[in-house]
C-alpha cells in the first residue's frame, strides 16, 4: 500500500508540475513585457554580416553589442519576431532573437567544446532513456513510442544507448559520448547554441538529433517529448488553456531552434534578389 501511495504522489506531483509551469510562464511573460517604441522594421548588409534596424535604430543586444547576423535567412526570421509585436514586446515569444543574443554575447564563454558536453550531459536524464515500470500501462506505451527512437540512434550513430528505470538512469558508455561529440563538433558555435536550445525544450539529445536529421518532425518530437503528460491528462483530466499554452510554447521554441540550426548549418540564401526586407 505504500508503494502504491508513493507511486501515485509522484506521477501526480509530476503532472501538476507541468500544469502549474505554463501558469508560470505567463508570468514570467507578463514581467519581461514592455511597450512597443518603433514603427518600422527593416533589414541592412554590412560586411556579409545582416543588421536589424528598429526606425533608425540598430537593434543592439542585451550586453550592448550590435546586433549582426551570419544570414540573411536568420535577419528575417528575426526581423519578422520584431514586426510581430503590438502594443508590446513579449522577448519570451522571440525564440530566434534570443538565440542570437547568446551567440552573439555567449555571457557564460563557452567554448563550442564545453556547449558540446553541456549537450551530451543530457542523455544521463535523457527522456527516451529514462522509463516508468508503473503504470503497466505507461511503461508498455513508453516502450511501444521510445525504443524505436533508440534502435534509430544506434544505427543511425553506431552507439550503444539502452533505456533503464533505475532511479540513477541509464548507464552512459564513455565510447557513445565520444561518438556524439565527434559529431556535434562539426557545427559551429551559432549551430550549437540552437542545439543546446532544443535538447533543453524537449529534454532529450536523442529527440533532438532525430529532430535535426529530419527523422521527426517537430509536432512528433514534441508528442513523444510530452508522451508521459498525455498519459497523465488521459488518466486524471486536463486544465485545457494551461495544456494549449505549454504545447504551443514547446512547438514553437521547438521550431525555432530546429530552424537556427538549419541556418547556421549549411549555406543558405534566399531568392535573389527583391529590394532588401522593409516594413
Amino acid at each position: 500500500m505504500a508503494s502504491g501511495v508513493f507511486s501515485f504522489s509522484v506521477h501526480a506531483g509530476k503532472f501538476l508540475g507541468r500544469i502549474f509551469s505554463p501558469l508560470q510562464t505567463v508570468e514570467r511573460q507578463m514581467a519581461s513585457a514592455r511597450k512597443r517604441f518603433y514603427k518600422n522594421v527593416s533589414i541592412s548588409q554590412a560586411n556579409d554580416m545582416y543588421e536589424i534596424n528598429l526606425d533608425r535604430r540598430k537593434l543592439k543586444t542585451p550586453m550592448s553589442r550590435l546586433f549582426l547576423v551570419p544570414n540573411e535567412p536568420i535577419a528575417i526570421a528575426v526581423a519578422t519576431e520584431w514586426e510581430a509585436q503590438h502594443k508590446v514586446i513579449k522577448m519570451s515569444q522571440m525564440n530566434m532573437t534570443t538565440m542570437c543574443n547568446t551567440a552573439i554575447d555567449n555571457p557564460s564563454k563557452k567554448t563550442p567544446l564545453q556547449l558540446v558536453d553541456d549537450i551530451l550531459s543530457f542523455l544521463d536524464t535523457d527522456t527516451i532513456c529514462y522509463r516508468e515500470e508503473s503504470p503497466v500501462e505507461l511503461a508498455e506505451l513508453e516502450e511501444r513510442e521510445w525504443e524505436p527512437l533508440l534502435d534509430w540512434v544506434r544505427h543511425r550513430y553506431d552507439t550503444q544507448l539502452q533505456s533503464s528505470t533505475s532511479i540513477h538512469g541509464p548507464t552512459i558508455p564513455k565510447a557513445t559520448k565520444t561518438t556524439l561529440r565527434k559529431h556535434l563538433l562539426h557545427y559551429n558555435h551559432w549551430a550549437l547554441v540552437g542545439v543546446t536550445s532544443l535538447v533543453e525544450t524537449l529534454k532529450s539529445v536523442v529527440l533532438s538529433l532525430a529532430l535535426m536529421d529530419k527523422h521527426l518532425t517537430v509536432e512528433k518530437a514534441v508528442a513523444l517529448a510530452r508522451l508521459e503528460t498525455e498519459f497523465q491528462i488521459g488518466r486524471w483530466g486536463n486544465v485545457e488553456w494551461a495544456h494549449d499554452v505549454e504545447l504551443t510554447d514547446l512547438r514553437a521554441r521547438a521550431a525555432a531552434a530546429a530552424l537556427f540550426i538549419h541556418y547556421n548549418s549549411e549555406n543558405v540564401t534566399t531568392k535573389a534578389k527583391a529590394p532588401m526586407w522593409n516594413t
